[in-house]
């Protein structure tokens, strides 16, 4: 870890902290919420190993990344941006791309606006137009509030300021934790009545009885603490923007509604991932959509027993995984 470098680089109107490591072919790796480059460490670290470059930026609202206050200022033409931005400082014509989670839905934007800039992407999680609405009258919020009801999280999301009152209710390690480790496939909730007198019987719980919200073995303390430290210096804003724009990306994307991915792609998910029991995401995925948008898929691999956090519960899969695509090319 020592050897990961970190640099402060000025692209698309905002300063982006960037880790890096290795040299060789260049890989781009893109974290989630509540995630940061930090994610990618194990990955970054294997890849540089093998004689690639590993490049992870904290992305825009995240880390030690600037967070505009702006919502609407965290669409997907704003993160493609930073991140073309970013190769053009670092001098980079094309890089293998990795995603998961929002990072995985930034990078099927990027390969759909800025295909010539991707030589392969590796993408977990998050399928395409995965917040694509089934109703094509639709807005993707109005339809998941009719799906799921308004206490669905995403919906829970778009409310700027409630929802960071709730998440200032809690321990930010042990939120961070809860998220990371979730195991639930179930739609999540953040109910209205979640007071504070909830929250601290939800902390009596976690501090007497920790075997009824255990830290997983690939979570460590350290790692818990360097996300804690980050997220009680920047708040939750800048990550929750992301979703207060899910309606906007999809409105601002019209003109690329029927366009294909041609890259190179293999796609990986873990069966007990909550992203992969979403309604019609399985038949999406299995069934012909996803190759259907997708001309480029090469491979999909859904990995037993993993849930949404695959890149950090099965580290070494996943590192073998995308070594072993991107070597082909």
């Amino acid at each position: 870890m020592e050897n990961i470098k970190h640099q402060c680089i000025s692209v698309n109107g905002i300063n982006m902290h960037v880790a890096e490591i290795g040299e060789g072919p260049a890989v781009l790796f893109l974290h989630g919420f509540p995630e940061l480059w930090y994610s990618w460490r194990r990955q970054m670290l294997y890849l540089a190993s093998k004689g690639y470059r590993a490049i992870a930026p904290d992305l825009r609202g995240f880390g030690d990344t600037d967070a505009p206050p702006n919502a609407t200022t965290y669409t997907a033409f704003h993160i493609v941006g930073d991140l073309v931005a970013l190769l053009d400082s670092l001098g980079l014509d094309k890089v293998f791309l990795v995603g998961h989670d929002w990072g995985a839905l930034m990078a099927w934007y990027m390969t759909l606006f800025q295909p010539d800039r991707i030589k392969a992407l590796i993408n977990m999680s998050c399928a395409y137009r995965y917040f694509d609405p089934k109703n094509p009258s639709k807005k993707p919020i109005e339809e998941m509030r009719e799906t799921f009801g308004n206490d669905y999280y995403i919906c829970r999301f778009q409310a700027a300021g409630e929802v960071e009152e709730v998440f200032g209710r809690f321990d930010t390690a042990e939120l961070v934790k809860a998220y990371l480790s979730n195991r639930d496939t179930r739609p999540a909730s953040i109910p209205k009545g979640c007071s504070k007198y909830v929250v601290q019987f939800f902390f009596f719980l976690s501090k007497y009885f920790p075997q009824l919200n255990p830290k997983p073995e690939w979570l460590t303390p350290d790692d818990l603490n360097y996300y804690a430290n980050k997220f009680n210096k920047t708040g939750f804003s800048g990550g929750l923007n992301f979703y207060r724009c899910i309606d906007l990306n999809w409105e601002l994307s019209a003109p690329w509604r029927e366009a294909q991915i041609q890259v190179p792609v293999k796609f990986l998910v873990g069966n007990q991932d909550l992203a992969y029991h979403m309604p019609g995401i399985q038949d999406y995925i299995h069934n012909g959509g996803f190759k259907k948008d997708i001309p480029g898929l090469q491979e999909v691999v859904v990995i037993p027993g993993a849930a949404h956090s695959i890149h950090q519960e099965q580290a070494d899969v996943c590192s073998a995984h995308i070594h072993d695509f991107i070597s082909k090319f």
